[in-house]
């Protein structure tokens, strides 16, 4: 859910692979902007980011 292709998220690639879920979600309560839109749930699934075919199944 890590939104590591926004301009964001520029600063902080050297992290991928690196930085623990934690470290990551710290990251995104500081800057909401890192976290990946839109997300979509039914209840039981989420799809983050859009993705046409996706939200076809799920709604």
């Amino acid at each position: 859910m890590f939104a590591w292709k926004s301009p964001s998220s520029k600063p902080f690639r050297e992290l991928r692979g690196r930085a623990t879920d934690d470290e990551l979600i710290e990251l995104m309560i500081e800057q909401p902007r890192l976290i990946r839109r839109p997300m979509l749930t039914d209840g039981d699934q989420i799809v983050f980011g859009f993705k046409q075919g996706a939200y076809d199944e799920l709604i």
